[in-house]
């Protein structure tokens, strides 16, 4: 009997590949932006959570002051609009060490006093690159080193990472994870994941696709985890 494991409301046999979950988010990802929402939260295995949203599209960007819409969203609302998943009860996020691509490490708990983002992806997974971009405007922003970004690839070849980040000029911290045991630790089930951490190590949501992580929302949400513990 083989064991399933659950991703964008679909549930696939343990033995597919993240390879076959990244081919079918991006079918996924396409589909959905021609189909309205169903009504309610969307159900999925695992712990409960207060929302699930389907995580497909990328809201637009908007110009105004980052400061301004921290203040005027508020945690839950900007939670809202990213359709994050709120874990159901506060809980420190899980610490690990990770070699960094550029030779050095990554330890979480080294990290108390900054918001951190620890996003799952791979170079072959299309909707993971669509949300790149963002991040590194996102970590450019955030030079004063009160945010940390280690984006975790589970690329099997650690090779492939040095030509993909120089083309696309990524500056975030990149990790390495090639047999996904950083991965499985977290329960990661479908590429791209990002977990947000508050500067107390408190996991504040997690994200299950690509997002636009430089608009105001995530915007508002990294700015009220550096400034105070979230709960």
């Amino acid at each position: 009997m083989h064991h399933t494991r659950v991703t964008a409301g679909l549930v696939l046999p343990a033995f597919l590949g993240l390879a076959v979950i990244a081919v079918l988010s991006a079918m996924l990802l396409s589909a959905s932006r021609h189909a309205s929402a169903p009504d309610g939260p969307v159900d999925a295995s695992g712990p409960p959570v207060d929302r699930i949203g389907e995580g497909a599209s990328l809201p637009p960007s908007g110009p105004s002051s980052p400061a301004r819409r921290a203040r005027a969203l508020g945690v839950d609302e900007a939670v809202r609009e990213l359709e994050l998943i709120r874990p159901a009860r506060p809980k420190l996020a899980d610490d690990f060490t990770i070699p960094l691509a550029g030779g050095q490490t990554f330890k979480l708990s080294a990290q108390r006093g900054r918001a951190v983002m620890i996003n799952f992806w791979a170079t072959w997974c299309a909707p993971c690159r669509e949300e790149m971009p963002a991040m590194e405007r996102l970590w450019r922003e955030h030079k004063d080193g009160r945010l940390a970004i280690v984006a975790v690839s589970v690329d099997a070849d650690p090779k492939v990472l040095p030509p993909f980040l120089g083309q696309h000029r990524y500056t975030f911290p990149v990790g390495l994870d090639p047999k996904m045991a950083l991965a499985h630790a977290y329960g990661v089930r479908a590429i791209p994941s990002s977990f947000l951490v508050d500067r107390s190590g408190t996991l504040v949501a997690l994200a299950l696709g690509p997002r636009r992580w430089d608009n105001d929302a995530s915007r508002a949400l990294i700015a009220a985890m550096i400034e105070r513990d979230i709960r």
